[in-house]
């Protein structure tokens, strides 16, 4: 009986170690977002100014136009390109932490079930059925998890296969 603090300790430390991987994870890709967003709001500025500059010189409403036109379509361009990026970095973390959820609910249960075991062996009643009930909740509960994952993630990579056929 002395047995199950330790093994529910080990357990708790185990899911923190899995939660602030997921946290760091979160932060990088946080980092990497808003550092795109931020190169791209100072490339359309620049782009911006000088577009400015190239309009305020201009004499002829046809060129007026064109370069109205063609700043709209490189500002359009840009904004996609951001876009994008934000999708595949998006992806990447959805499958990364999908990898890391695959992988605790695996390592969880198996160690769930190990600690149960040692539980119920220490208790008068052992109960097979019930453990073979709780393993194959466990199993189930994570072949759902990874069928959902794997929607998801090719959901996702459809959204973004549209968003690359329409550019």
């Amino acid at each position: 009986m002395a047995a199950k603090p330790d093994q529910f300790n080990e357990l708790q430390k185990k899911n923190l170690e899995a939660a602030m991987r997921l946290a760091q994870l979160s932060i990088e890709n946080s980092q990497k977002i808003m550092e795109l967003q931020v190169q791209t709001a100072k490339t359309l500025f620049e782009e911006g100014v000088q577009n400015a500059k190239a309009l305020a010189s201009v004499k002829d409403p046809k060129e007026l136009m064109d370069l109205r036109t063609s700043y709209a379509q490189s500002t359009a361009e840009k904004m996609l390109s951001c876009a994008k990026a934000i999708a595949e970095i998006t992806t990447a973390t959805q499958s990364e932490v999908g990898k890391m959820v695959g992988e605790q609910l695996s390592t969880g249960s198996a160690d769930v079930f190990e600690a149960m075991q040692k539980m119920f062996k220490g208790m008068p009643i052992t109960d097979q059925n019930a453990m073979g009930a709780i393993q194959t909740a466990m199993d189930t509960t994570r072949a759902a998890f990874e069928q959902m994952s794997k929607a998801s993630a090719d959901a996702f990579q459809a959204f973004s296969g549209a968003a690359k056929g329409k550019k």
